[in-house]
Order: C-alpha cells, then sequence, then structure tokens
C-alpha cells in the first residue's frame, strides 16, 4: 500500500523534477519508465524505487543529488534528535494551498481532528464530527486523495468483514501566512515518516 505522506508529496514532485531537468529530459524519464514498469512518473515516484531506478539509468551516482534537490524544493525536514520532533516545512506553495484549504473548511477540520489521535471508520467519523453524510464522504475520500488520511488498520463487522480504519498522518499543523506566502509547518507522525519509501530513499543534506 502506498504511504499516504507519498501520495502527498509525489505530484509536487514531478513538478520540481519537471522545473530542475526540464521537459525534453522529463519526456525521456517518463518514456523509459513506461518501458521498463509501465508507470507514469507520479505512479513510479510513489513506488520510489523504480522511479529512483530509471533516473539512475540517466544521470549514474548523480541521481542522489538531485533527488534531494528535487525534495529540498518542496519541504525543508526539521528531524531532531528528540523522539518527539519529526517536523517539515512545506515550501512548496501549492503544497501548503492543500493544508490551508483542508483546515479552512470546517467539515475537513473537523474530520481531521477527530482523527488525530484515534483511527476511526469512516461510519464513526461522520457520528462523531456530526457532518453530513453525503458531503462527509466526499469530504473525507477528498482528504484520502490527498494524503493527508491515512488507513492504518481494520475493524471487523458483524458480517466478518474489514472495513478500513483512518487517522492523519501528522500530529500538529502550524500555518502563517507571511508577505502573502502561506508557512505551512508538519508535525508528521513517526509512521507517517517512517513509512514514506520517498523520505527514507532520498538523502536530506
Amino acid at each position: 500500500m502506498i504511504n499516504s505522506l507519498d501520495n502527498l508529496l509525489a505530484p509536487t514532485l514531478r513538478k520540481s523534477i519537471e522545473i530542475n531537468l526540464g521537459k525534453a529530459t522529463l519526456n525521456k524519464i517518463e518514456q523509459r519508465l513506461m518501458e521498463r514498469h509501465g508507470l507514469g512518473l507520479v505512479q513510479a515516484i510513489k513506488d520510489f524505487h523504480k522511479f529512483d531506478g530509471v533516473l539512475r539509468e540517466f544521470f549514474g551516482s548523480g541521481a542522489d543529488g538531485l533527488e534531494t534537490k528535487f525534495l529540498q524544493n518542496i519541504i525543508d525536514l526539521q528531524q531532531q534528535k528528540k523522539a518527539d520532533d519529526n517536523w517539515i516545512i512545506i515550501k512548496d506553495q501549492e503544497l501548503a494551498k492543500i493544508f490551508l484549504e483542508s483546515f479552512a473548511d470546517e467539515d475537513k477540520k473537523a474530520i481531521i481532528g477527530t482523527v488525530l489521535d484515534n483511527s476511526l471508520i469512516i461510519a464513526d467519523i461522520l457520528n462523531a464530527c456530526n457532518v453530513p453524510q453525503t458531503s462527509g464522504y466526499r469530504k473525507i475520500n477528498q482528504l484520502i486523495d490527498a494524503g493527508l488520511l491515512i488507513s492504518n488498520d481494520y475493524s471487523i463487522a458483524s458480517d466478518g468483514k474489514k472495513i478500513k480504519k483512518y487517522e492523519s498522518i501528522f500530529d500538529n499543523v502550524k500555518m502563517d501566512i507571511e508577505k502573502n506566502v502561506i508557512v505551512v509547518k508538519v508535525q508528521l507522525k513517526k509512521m507517517s515518516l517512517s513509512e514514506s519509501i520517498i523520505l527514507q530513499s532520498i538523502p536530506i543534506l
């Protein structure tokens, strides 16, 4: 299963790659990914080892430095020695807007707040935050698609079926707007950080 943080980072990482390498090189990489794995660039980034393998075909050991540059255009990692840190700063403004717009929506804000500390099935999330069912399902799915919620467990229904439980990928978020720039700082859950193939694969300088 794709880590939710990787789902969040992948589209923006694609944009960063295009800015750094140019459209012509990007097209060649995408063509090679399709030949080798049958995947587009965003899908390959989510399965990062496949993207990394193709990038090394083009750039050899220089891929390490490029991958670090791609990521550092999007986020700053503030990993401290303390176990309770794991903060990242979102530098990319489109990515920052995902957080800003999610918290500006009262229903989405309530949904996120409900699963900050507990993982719940969707029906329990809707009951807990008193969000209408139809719009609530749609907004929860939007948060899942964006990568802000992750399925980490199951509940067993009375008929024996497994029902996915969801929680947020972060413990804390701080947002400011400085000179028309959105500054978002996110404290990731340890699981979000440790299970992200992208963050575990890219050397951070």
